[in-house]
């Protein structure tokens, strides 16, 4: 049993009501507050809705320069991404595995059975046809569905099919650490350290530097002379 897939799948379900909660949540504020995350996350340019977020943020030229980060950053954009691309990831790969290990549906039976062995089959197919531990093709599952599939296969769970593959528990195991990163970059999990992609530096003439994450509180820091603000725009040195 692989501990470290079953932990990252369950990290995922458990931290998903945040990514849920962090789409509602106003991505205007005082200071950098979101702004802040948002150009941390736009700098990152892995995916279209990153640089889409950038080029909003440097569109907006009339800040007062006391408060750097204060913007509209689209962050929902940014959280949305990740959870349908980890969505798609986990629905994909449940899919791909029921595809070549589930087994078929039992059918019902015949109509020319005699009525009490055509009744004992047709309980069976009913049975079999809504066990839980049956992957369901449907055009999608949620994210926490797929992964607590994924997390029973992973352990050898009873289901209507084969036990995996090392290539399946190796293919489970990447797509799980790569949504539990994707998850702690969008919820800014990570400690991150970027200079400021924007035209407008210190008012000394400096390279800006934003960092945070990991739980600390965003801030920002002139290169030059020293000069940094606080998610509430203040000025502190």
């Amino acid at each position: 049993m692989n501990t470290t897939t079953i932990q990252n799948l369950m990290t995922i379900v458990t931290r998903w009501p945040d990514l849920q909660a962090a789409l509602e949540v106003p991505t205007t504020g005082a200071g950098f507050g979101l702004g802040l995350r948002g150009y941390l996350q736009a700098l990152e340019q892995h995916e279209a809705a990153e640089a889409a977020a950038l080029r909003t943020l440097e569109r907006n030229e009339e800040r007062d320069p006391d408060q750097i980060g204060a913007s509209t950053a689209p962050l929902s954009l940014r959280i949305a991404d990740t959870m349908r691309t980890i969505e798609v990831a986990l629905h994909q790969t449940g899919t791909d595995i029921a595809a070549a290990n589930q087994r078929a549906l039992i059918t019902p039976a015949p109509r020319d059975w005699n009525p009490d062995d055509r009744a004992r089959r047709n309980k069976i197919a009913r049975e079999d046809a809504q066990d839980p531990a049956r992957w369901h093709h449907t055009p999608h599952h949620t994210a926490a569905y797929s992964a607590l599939w994924l997390a029973a296969r992973v352990q050898g769970g009873r289901w209507p099919g084969t036990p995996l593959t090392a290539g399946q528990h190796a293919t489970i195991r990447n797509v799980a650490a790569g949504a539990v990163e994707r998850i702690d970059k969008a919820l800014d999990l990570l400690y991150v350290r970027r200079e400021l992609a924007i035209d407008r530096p210190c008012q000394c003439g400096g390279r800006i530097e934003v960092y945070g994450g990991n739980g600390t509180d965003p801030v920002a820091q002139c290169r030059n002379c020293g000069a940094f603000w606080t998610e509430r725009g203040i000025i502190a040195a």
